[in-house]
């Protein structure tokens, strides 16, 4: 009996979860004509999102460093219907390229509705996998690209989020929520993330500025960058097996940043009980990955 009805709990909490996160409000339409700043387009997820973005008929700053990837991504954006595609080539480590993506949204289109922050840095030396070893050359340079200009885009734009209602998309990472070996700088880097935008949520509502932020929590997603990180620590194969693409990644990234969801957990079954985990049992995570990395 008793455990018949544990699995109706289960089964009624599973559909609960499902009318969640398939039945949020999302209007694809309401994204048509939207005036979107993607950063990290080059490749991945970020690519993934500009063609979308694309599909749906918004307008479209990408940014990377390269500059014939991107002329490349714009090209197909524009075949996909992409009200408008533009680049911005540049380094977001820089502040001044950070200035001008964004002076670039409110040259062109004349404000901002999304501005989605996905650039990323690389978190391995090139001697690769490694302990903290007090490099601090190296952990400044990680943390102004992967931290400091994701607040300073922020920054910039916010004035035109605000006059349009617009919302931030923070793509982060489930070492966002937990901490793992080999990964300090990368770790704190994520946190951070996490905190400073959580604090910015509250001020925004504290002066009643209608600015949604989102942070997306991401697992292990089929990426050049995050198959190079799973070659480097050894888990290449276990990583082609279990990584969702890339393409589904930015769909669900997108909605996300639609429907103005506080947290995105992606995918949810992978990501959201860990994140939920280590509050409550801090030694048992600690010990598992101990246990994994020995």
């Amino acid at each position: 009996m008793m455990a018949g009805r544990t699995w109706m709990v289960v089964l009624l909490a599973a559909v609960v979860i499902g009318c969640y996160i398939y039945f949020d409000g999302y209007d694809p339409e309401s994204l048509r004509g939207a005036r979107v700043v993607v950063t990290g387009c080059s490749t991945g997820i970020g690519e993934q999102m500009a063609y979308h973005y694309a599909r749906l008929g918004a307008k479209v700053i990408i940014t990377a460093r390269r500059e014939a990837r991107l002329k490349e991504v714009v090209a197909k954006m524009k075949d996909l219907g992409a009200q408008e595609a533009i680049y911005v080539a540049g380094d977001m480590a820089k502040a001044e390229d950070c200035e001008r993506t964004i002076k670039t949204a409110e040259e062109k289109f004349g404000g901002l509705d999304y501005l989605v922050l996905n650039h990323m840095g690389s978190s391995f030396k090139r001697e690769g996998l490694s302990l903290w070893d007090g490099d601090m050359a190296f952990l400044e340079d990680f943390t102004n690209i992967n931290y400091l200009s994701y607040v300073r885009l922020a920054s910039l734009a916010l004035p035109m989020l605000e006059q349009s209602n617009g919302s931030v998309v923070v793509v982060s990472s489930l070492l966002g929520k937990i901490t793992g070996t080999f990964v300090a700088g990368y770790c704190g880097v994520k946190f951070a993330l996490d905190g400073f935008f959580g604090s910015l949520r509250q001020e925004l509502q504290l002066k009643k500025a209608d600015v949604s932020i989102t942070l997306v929590v991401l697992g292990l997603i089929n990426t050049e960058q995050a198959m190079n990180a799973a070659k480097v620590m050894g888990a290449e194969d276990l990583a082609k097996t279990i990584a969702l693409s890339a393409e589904d990644a930015a769909v669900a990234i997108i909605r996300s940043g639609a429907v103005r969801q506080r947290e995105l957990y992606y995918p949810w079954i992978m990501v959201w009980p860990l994140a939920k985990l280590r509050p409550v049992f801090p030694q048992v995570l600690d010990w598992m990955e101990v246990q994994k990395s020995a």
